[in-house]
């Protein structure tokens, strides 16, 4: 068994002495594993990448076994922004939520085409971090996943003007008359996710990264008790740091802190919000 196709890198993790097993997303194939012989040395680590794209071919004597892997460099997205903390962390979330969210050899091109597109836009063009089309993408992976929110109009007035909230229970959108006394047990919607066009602003990425984090959070990792990646949530917190402080919002993050990391770690998933 054997094919040849363009993937992207997702992870790296030593294996042996010299060599290293790798897991790519390939669109016919999705996410597979492989064992790169030589892949720790010199001549090959800068190949084998966190969201490096590139030629690969994967051979196995059977179509389950673990494959041996080759490839060539199509494009290092990563080694354009070392010195951006934002747009590596975009890079290294993405293919964390997609390594451990999409079940082994199935096949999504549409989360695959455009996933390819979100790291190209952040190699061309990091500054300002484009975190909107991130946020979207991250969407894109519910909605794939069978858990998709459903932003098309208010789940109580049935308007689709003026939508402000979402439902943490149902994924459903919320106008500003709808969400009436219950607005404080309602996650914030970004405009971006509305329009398009919107950019957003720090503000409006970290209340996306709250709405998105708290649906893969509880649907996709929390089914089988795993928590969000780790890259996924150091990117939460770099975008924490470019908002403007909120009173009382420390003393809130401190007493969470307090009571044990589990709890401080909801932050940035977003759980802290009830159903």
């Amino acid at each position: 068994m054997e094919w040849e196709a363009a993937v992207i890198v997702l992870s790296v993790r030593p294996y042996g002495e010299t060599s290293v097993l790798v897991h790519l997303f390939s669109e016919e194939h999705g996410v597979c594993h492989g064992v790169v012989r030589g892949g720790a040395s010199r001549r090959q680590a800068s190949l084998w990448q966190t969201g490096n794209l590139v030629m690969a071919h994967w051979r196995a004597r059977l179509a389950d076994q673990l494959g041996t892997v080759s490839a060539e460099l199509v494009q290092s997205p990563a080694a354009r922004v070392l010195d951006l903390p934002i747009p590596l962390g975009m890079i290294s979330s993405a293919c964390a939520l997609t390594d451990g969210a999409l079940p082994e050899r199935e096949s999504h091109p549409e989360l695959f085409m455009e996933l390819i597109r979100l790291l190209t836009l952040v190699g061309v063009a990091p500054e300002p971090p484009p975190m909107a089309p991130y946020l979207r993408w991250e969407c894109l992976m519910l909605e794939v996943l069978g858990y998709g929110l459903d932003l098309e109009r208010c789940a109580v007035t049935g308007m689709k003007d003026n939508l402000c909230y979402v439902s943490p229970r149902t994924g459903c959108s919320v106008s500003d008359e709808g969400a009436g006394t219950w607005k404080s047990r309602l996650l914030p919607l970004p405009r971006l996710f509305i329009d398009p066009d919107d950019d957003g602003d720090a503000q409006g990425w970290k209340d996306g990264m709250l709405l998105t984090g708290h649906f893969l959070a509880r649907s996709v990792f929390g089914v089988r008790n795993l928590p969000l990646p780790s890259a996924r949530e150091r990117l939460y917190e770099r975008i924490v740091r470019l908002c403007p402080p909120i009173a009382g919002e420390g003393a809130l993050v401190d007493g969470l802190e307090g009571a044990g990391s589990d709890a401080a770690d909801d932050i940035g998933v977003g759980t802290v919000i009830p159903d």
